[in-house]
């Protein structure tokens, strides 16, 4: 009896090692018809290019820079009919249409092609601080303006205040001397 418990048993192991490396040969054939490439996008993003053995292309761009898009995903099965998908930074996804080479253009361009409204905090805070730089640089005009103008000012009623001085002298002394 134990005899044929341990020649089931040794059958057994050998069908599931038998079906374990069938697996591993399956997932080897599959990935034996992959390629992928790298190459640095036009504003430094990075853009991965995969073929699987299906002929399904999917082209990768990462964004590193841009507050409105993380990346864009363009697919393209054998039938050409291309897809892209764009990713906000919220994680927020939406399929995009005529926006040119989504994997050249900028990326605002394709948050704008995707709806997505630009962060408008930051020009407020740009606009405002212009603003207050401009008005700081009047202030200082106007004060230097108002300065030059007192002391103008006070120049001209110095010297009529010396002239009426000098009369009401002159006249003083007439008064006087008999």
């Amino acid at each position: 009896m134990s005899k044929k418990l341990l020649t089931v048993l040794a059958v057994a192991i050998m069908a599931l090692g038998a079906g374990a490396c069938a697996k591993s040969d399956e997932t080897a054939n599959l990935n034996a018809g992959v390629t992928t490439s790298t190459r640095t996008g036009p504003d430094g993003s990075e853009i991965t290019t995969t073929t699987d053995a299906n002929g399904v292309k999917t082209e990768t761009r990462v964004f590193r820079n841009n507050p409105r898009v993380s990346r864009v995903v363009v697919t393209t099965p054998r039938d050409g009919r291309r897809t892209v998908r764009v990713y906000s930074r919220t994680g927020e996804e939406k399929e995009v249409n005529d926006v040119g080479d989504a994997l050249e253009v900028t990326g605002d361009k394709l948050a704008d092609a995707a709806g997505w409204v630009a962060d408008k905090t930051e020009d407020v805070v740009s606009e405002t601080g212009d603003k207050l730089e401009d008005v700081g640089a009047k202030t200082a005009e106007g004060a230097k303006t108002v300065g030059q103008k007192t002391a103008e000012g006070a120049k001209t009623v110095g010297k009529k205040t010396a002239q009426g001085a000098k009369k009401v002298g002159g006249a003083i002394k007439d008064a006087v001397t008999p």
